[in-house]
């Protein structure tokens, strides 16, 4: 879908190779992807095989523009230190139920904490330890982005038409930089968008979501976001998404299964 509407439109198609989490991403799997999507059908115009004006095109050589966007989420007050791990969000007793995308929505616990802490240009920063309630934390530390509550985050999708999520219902204070020192999705995409200004964001119908949140970095970064069309999700036979989490098949197994490129997108489309 992302293909054809860059050709609907006279537009170029780009292919960005997100490598920035180096617990799941190994070298050898960029040559078998690029070799899967030729396979498949795409001929994207700028990537990490064919350059471009916007490169690098691999996320981990872009770590320095993610990095200046946390210091300007930083500078802004948008953003405060967080100690608390999923599974405390799961277990929080005041955690409402889950958000429209089945992600936990975050109860606010270190929210209030962040004028106790000492902030500084380390993406780690710790609590200052004037006091026994502020104490250097003896946990991980991620920065979270503090959604306006109760306010409604509204775009029309290309597809999907008008949309509206509300901040503190729909979805939560979400994670931008990790404790592991690697940027979240929501802030690396936003940034990469905006620098590789990408005018419209094909995806699928399971990140409406995410859009509403990445609206939110838009205006906070003071970069204009770009249109968004998403798309239905290919399923299997019992109406499940095809996703890692429940061992679907990738798209080299497929190949190998015997399935053909037309296949496959009569089955997408």
């Amino acid at each position: 879908m992302a293909q054809e509407r860059a050709r609907a439109n006279g537009g170029t198609l780009v292919l960005r190779n997100e490598d920035i989490d180096s617990t799941r991403f190994k070298l050898e799997f960029v040559s078998q992807m690029i070799e899967d999507l030729r396979w498949f059908g795409f001929e994207w115009q700028e990537g990490p095989d064919c350059g471009g004006p916007f490169g690098p095109y691999h996320q981990s050589g872009r770590f320095h523009l993610y990095r200046a966007a946390l210091e300007k989420l930083r500078h802004g007050g948008f953003i405060y230190p967080c100690t608390c791990s999923r599974k405390d969000v799961r277990q929080a007793a005041s955690a409402p139920n889950l958000g429209e995308d089945d992600e936990p929505i975050y109860p606010g616990t270190c929210r209030n904490k962040s004028d106790e802490w000492r902030v500084t240009s380390d993406v780690n920063a710790v609590p200052a330890a004037s006091s026994p309630a502020t104490r250097h934390p003896s946990r991980p530390v991620n920065w979270r982005f503090r959604v306006p509550d109760g306010e409604t985050i509204s775009f029309t999708d290309g597809n999907l038409e008008p949309q509206q999520f509300v901040a503190g219902k729909n979805f939560g204070d979400f994670v931008v930089w990790r404790h592991d020192n690697v940027p979240a999705y929501q802030l690396a995409c936003v940034v990469d968008d905006a620098a590789m200004q990408i005018t419209e964001v094909v995806r699928g119908a399971d990140l409406l979501v995410s859009t509403a949140r990445q609206i939110l970095l838009y205006r906070a970064l003071g970069l204009n976001p770009p249109a968004f069309f998403h798309c239905p999700l290919m399923c299997d036979e019992s109406g499940e998404r095809l996703a890692k989490r429940h061992d679907a098949l990738s798209l080299r197994s497929l190949r190998a299964s015997g399935k053909t490129p037309e296949s496959l997108r009569q089955e997408c489309f």
